[in-house]
C-alpha cells in the first residue's frame, strides 16, 4: 500500500536521491540539497501556518511505499503562482492585420508575454519513480494535493493551473527555446533552467524576454511544431490531469513552449465528485456490489491519502475501509474521511 503525506525533514535524503536521477522533461523538481532543504522547510511552515487567504504558501507531498518505507514520488502545489514575484507565461494571441489601401485583412498567430496566471494556484514538481510501470499510486500522488485543497479551500484560489514540460531532444535542448529564449538569455536551455531553478517568476525573465508580440510564423519550423506539445515523459501527468478536469488553454510555457493546463475548482473531480463519509470496518461477509477503488483522505490537520478498495459509497452514509487503510490514514471507525473514485 502507498500513502501520500506532507513532506518531512526526514525525507530530504530520499528527495536528494530522486533529484539525482536524470529526469527528462521535469524542470520544477529541486535537485541540489540546498534547494531541497529550502523547499521542505517552506512546505513545513506552510502546513503549520494559519491561512485565511492564499499567499506565499507552498505545499509538498511525498508518496511512500508502506511495504518498504521508501519515498518513491513527490508533488507540490503552490497557493498562489509567483508568490515571490510575478509568474510569466506566453499567451497565444491572434492579431488582426488590416491594410485599407491594399484591401487586405488577415489574422496572425502571435505570442505575448503576460502575467495573468499570477493569482492562480499552481501545481508543479510531479515525479514518480518507475513512471512507465506506475499504477493507481500515480493518480493518488497527483490527486492528493487537490484533495488537500478540498479540505482547506481557504488556502487556495478558485483557479488552478499546471505547466507541462515541452518537447526537448536527446541532449535536453528545446527547439522552442533555441528559436526564442536563447536569443535573449544567451545561454542553453538547461543552463537557463538551472539559473532560475525551474521558476517562472524571476525578475530577469521580464528583463530579458521580449515585451512585444512574437509572430509565430517567423519562428523556425521545428519551434512551431514544438509549440504546445508535451515531452513524452509528461504523458502520464497529462492523462491524470485531463482525467481530473484540466484543459489546455491559451497559455504556453515561456521556456520550452509546453502547454499550460487550467481549470476552475468547480470543474475538478476532486472538488465536485468527492464525498465526506464516516469510517466503518470492512464487513467480513462479501459485499453485495463489486468493490470500487477510492482515493481516501483524512483531515487538513493530519493529512494522509491512500487508495482503498471498498463497496460503493455514493448511496451510503459510511465507507467500509480495510484495517490496513485505516492504519495508514490514522483513523478509526466513526472518524470522517473524504473520498473520490480513482
Amino acid at each position: 500500500m502507498y500513502v501520500v503525506r506532507p513532506v518531512e525533514r526526514a525525507d530530504i535524503g530520499a528527495l536528494e536521491a530522486l533529484g539525482a536521477v536524470t529526469i527528462p522533461g521535469v524542470h520544477t523538481l529541486p535537485r541540489t540539497r540546498e534547494a531541497i532543504v529550502a523547499a521542505v522547510e517552506r512546505s513545513i511552515a506552510s502546513f503549520a501556518a494559519h491561512v485565511d487567504i492564499p499567499s506565499e504558501e507552498s505545499y509538498q507531498f511525498v508518496l511512500e511505499d508502506l511495504r518498504t518505507r521508501e519515498v518513491v514520488g513527490t508533488s507540490s502545489i503552490h497557493a498562489s503562482a509567483g508568490s515571490n514575484g510575478t509568474y510569466f507565461a506566453f499567451r497565444n494571441d491572434v492579431i488582426q492585420q488590416v491594410s485599407r489601401d491594399l484591401n487586405i485583412s488577415h489574422s496572425v498567430h502571435a505570442l505575448t508575454l503576460c502575467s495573468e496566471l499570477t493569482a492562480c494556484s499552481h501545481l508543479s514538481g510531479f515525479y514518480i519513480r518507475n513512471r512507465d510501470s506506475a499504477g493507481p499510486e500515480a493518480a493518488l500522488l497527483s490527486r492528493a494535493r487537490l484533495l488537500y485543497a478540498v479540505l482547506a479551500p481557504q488556502r487556495f484560489g478558485d483557479r488552478f493551473f499546471v505547466p507541462l514540460a515541452g518537447v526537448t531532444d536527446s541532449d535536453g535542448q528545446s527547439p522552442f527555446w533555441n528559436a526564442l529564449g536563447r536569443k535573449f538569455f544567451k545561454m542553453d536551455f538547461l543552463d537557463a533552467e538551472r539559473v532560475i531553478d525551474g521558476a517562472r517568476n524571476r525578475t530577469l525573465i521580464v528583463e530579458l524576454m521580449p515585451h512585444y508580440p512574437v509572430y509565430v510564423p517567423l519562428l523556425p519550423g521545428d519551434a512551431q511544431a514544438a509549440l504546445g506539445q508535451i515531452h513524452p515523459s509528461g504523458q502520464l501527468a497529462f492523462q491524470l490531469l485531463t482525467g481530473e478536469g484540466f484543459e489546455a488553454d491559451e497559455y504556453i510555457d515561456i521556456f520550452d513552449g509546453g502547454p499550460i493546463l487550467q481549470a476552475h475548482r468547480k470543474a475538478l473531480r476532486s472538488f465536485c465528485a468527492s464525498q465526506l463519509r464516516q469510517v466503518e470496518n470492512a464487513a467480513s461477509a462479501p459485499a453485495a456490489e463489486a468493490p470500487v477503488a477510492y482515493a481516501v483522505a483524512t483531515t487538513e490537520q493530519n493529512f494522509r491519502a491512500v487508495i482503498a478498495s471498498c463497496p460503493p459509497v455514493e448511496a451510503a452514509q459510511a465507507i467500509r475501509l480495510p484495517r490496513e487503510a485505516q492504519q495508514a490514514l490514522g483513523v478509526s471507525p466513526g472518524d470522517s474521511v473524504t473520498c473520490v473514485r480513482i
